[in-house]
């Protein structure tokens, strides 16, 4: 099972005082949520925080919301829960347990916009009734509908979210129009991810809140925990924290960051520093691989479950990622040559940029971050070098797409009786 840690000063202000136990509507007013605040207000105090999306992509979040304020029309609100990252817990948990901060965030984003209809796109079971039961508790002013797609990579990208939301397939879209110029119905529309819509409540509620992350970090042998960290939090911290100060590698942001050498370990997670180390805070999830752990393997893994979750409707990306899953693991298995690692390092730049969702660029990264950060463990893996290959991989040696997986914590559901007003 997952478990939760702190490494905040004081109260953790996403985990809340009981990260454990799901959150009432009486519980989320005492503590602040719901009150009134002028939009213009709350969005002075997003711009001024640097307020970015915790979705993936870390676009500004002011930005995002203006693009829709000054569009002239009606808007709508879409809050972007699906999660489809293997190595990622953040969101579900989110929704399980604390499903009005997430609401209270989408409503203020609504208010922010001016738009006219809200929609809670998530994939997961429990999240699901957890936001139903907070719609339910706390009417919401602005309509508001849950939409579900199946658990898929690519269902969490934001033009999958709108197809599905109009009625169609949860898969990507060609972009222009982006969902901000042209999305639900044809308008535009704010996707946000569920941790900004949280953030974006706590902003409302408490000024000043330190900014933090929510992080999910597992590894080989490791319980899975899900940590709320303040930004700047450093590599090393996490590792610390759970004994993988000698790790040989990190992987970063689900699959979206790639791996980072043994040498990354001071890089910080802001931004700057993970851009400076070639790398992406992505979902926050972080994945430490043990000693003796092989990242050509690590490697192998990621691309084999990037082509399996390949929305297959660009040529291109069908092709791509299962040559590179391919190659790759005739690296594993020792039986590639010179010419495979030739293929592996020009498919892993002209890949980039040439599907229509990030899936593909999470592929060709995962391969060029290995070359970068592990260029001569790679061909020691080819078939000239067997004699030197690692003792982690092997010519019988199977695909384990499977092995970034991790569950939310168990959130506890309260019974007390709703009284706080609305």
């Amino acid at each position: 099972m997952t478990q939760i840690h702190s490494l905040m000063r004081g109260l953790a202000p996403l985990l809340g005082e009981n990260p454990y136990r799901r959150e009432t509507r009486d519980a989320y007013w005492q503590a602040g949520g719901y009150r009134d605040l002028s939009p213009d207000l709350l969005f002075n105090r997003i711009k001024a925080a640097g307020l970015r999306g915790r979705g993936g992509a870390g676009f500004p979040a002011a930005t995002k919301v203006q693009a829709v304020r000054a569009s002239g029309s009606v808007p709508v609100v879409v809050a972007n829960g699906a999660e489809g990252e293997p190595g990622s817990v953040k969101d579900r948990w989110l929704m399980r347990a604390r499903p009005h901060l997430v609401l209270d965030g989408m409503l203020r984003a609504a208010d922010m916009t001016r738009a006219a209809r809200c929609y809670v796109y998530v994939a997961d079971d429990e999240a699901a009734d957890s936001m139903r039961r907070a719609l339910a508790e706390r009417e919401p002013v602005v309509p508001t509908w849950i939409v579900r797609p199946e658990h898929t990579y690519v269902a969490g990208e934001e033009t999958s979210a709108i197809r599905r939301i109009n009625g169609g397939p949860a898969l990507p879209a060609a972009k222009p129009p982006r969902p901000f110029e042209a999305g639900v119905d044809g308008v535009p529309t704010l996707v946000a991810n569920v941790e900004t819509l949280a953030r974006i409540a706590l902003l409302a509620a408490r000024p000043g809140t330190p900014d933090s992350l929510l992080l999910t970090v597992s590894g080989r042998g490791l319980k899975p925990e899900l940590v709320e960290a303040p930004v700047g939090t450093s590599l090393q911290a996490l590792a610390y924290r759970v004994d993988r100060l000698d790790t040989p590698g990190v992987l970063m942001g689900g699959m979206f960051g790639g791996i980072l050498g043994p040498g990354c370990l001071k890089t910080t997670l802001e931004p700057s520093a993970l851009a400076a180390a070639g790398s992406a805070l992505g979902c926050g999830a972080v994945h430490f691989l043990t000693a003796g752990e092989c990242p050509v393997g690590l490697a192998a893994d990621g691309l084999a479950r990037l082509a399996a979750e390949s929305s297959r409707q660009c040529g291109v990306c069908v092709s791509g990622t299962a040559a590179l899953a391919r190659t790759m693991a005739s690296v594993v298995h020792g039986t590639a040559g010179q010419e495979d690692l030739a293929s592996l390092t020009r498919w892993s730049q002209s890949l980039l940029r040439r599907g229509a969702c990030g899936l593909l660029d999470a592929a060709a990264n995962l391969a060029s971050s290995l070359l970068r950060s592990f260029g001569p463990l790679t061909e020691a893996h080819l078939g000239a070098h067997l004699g030197a290959r690692c003792t982690d991989c092997s010519a019988d040696r199977a695909p384990d797409p499977d092995r970034f997986l991790a569950e939310p914590p168990t959130v506890r559901t309260t019974t007390h009786p709703v009284s706080a007003p609305r």
